[in-house]
């Protein structure tokens, strides 16, 4: 018999613990930058150089952060449970905590992709982390960060919708629940599959939904009473 699986759709909240700014919490990096600036396919149309420089400066601040306690122990998971993490963040720190299995629904910091062909993707030198509107790729293509923009659709969301289909038990830490259309994966979860949610606030639509047990902690206190749980369920 396979281990169980368990899969987990986590947001800002997890990495905040890690030091890197939210962009919706008091003093988020959207009070710097208005949203559709830097975040948008019209912004990035409108002016390219500002886009590059505000995701060269997100890089490295990345790269001066490190994984918390509540990415470590998701990895440690993976002695008991065939973990499988959907995520929000753009940054790598499920990955370098030790994670297998991350799907990122919104893109990767540390990663660039072709203008023309959003299928060619490459991973940037922790050395040369900055890039231009100039910046050309290994096969000459004109790259872009490989973030998806509001206006762009989210390549990621029927690949995430299988997987909490096929989840045993189902997870959300950090998130409120309220960015669609990642917030609507908790619908997909088979019925009596159990749900936790762990938040310091969590979104009122999921307070006394049918079996969400809801840990209102941040990440890393949550994780710790979410670990007891399962460790002592499988």
């Amino acid at each position: 018999m396979g281990k169980p699986k368990l899969v987990i759709s986590s947001g800002a909240g997890i990495s905040a613990e890690s030091g890197i700014s939210t962009f919706r919490d008091a003093g988020g990096l959207w009070e710097n930058y208005p949203v559709m600036d830097v975040a948008s396919a019209d912004g990035f149309r409108r002016n390219p150089e500002l886009v590059h420089k505000f995701y060269n400066a997100r890089r490295r601040d990345l790269v001066t952060k490190e994984p918390n306690e509540a990415h470590r122990l998701l990895a440690e998971l993976e002695k008991d449970y065939d973990v499988y993490i959907i995520t929000q963040n753009v940054d790598d720190l499920h990955e370098r905590a030790g994670s297998s299995n991350v799907l990122h629904l919104h893109g990767e910091l540390m990663k660039i992709r072709s203008v023309s062909d959003p299928d060619y993707i490459e991973t940037l030198d922790p050395d040369h982390l900055d890039t231009t509107p100039a910046t050309r790729g290994k096969r000459g293509d004109l790259m872009r960060p490989h973030i998806v923009f509001f206006q762009e659709a989210v390549p990621n969301i029927e690949p995430a919708i299988n997987l909490v289909e096929q989840a045993d038990v189902f997870v959300v830490i950090g998130t409120s629940l309220a960015v669609y259309p990642a917030a609507g994966l908790i619908h997909y979860v088979r019925h009596g599959v159990p749900i936790y949610y762990i938040d310091p606030n969590p979104a009122t639509a999921a307070i006394g939904m049918e079996g969400v047990t809801i840990i209102r902690d941040k990440a890393t206190a949550g994780m710790e009473k979410l670990v007891k749980i399962l460790t002592h369920a499988s």
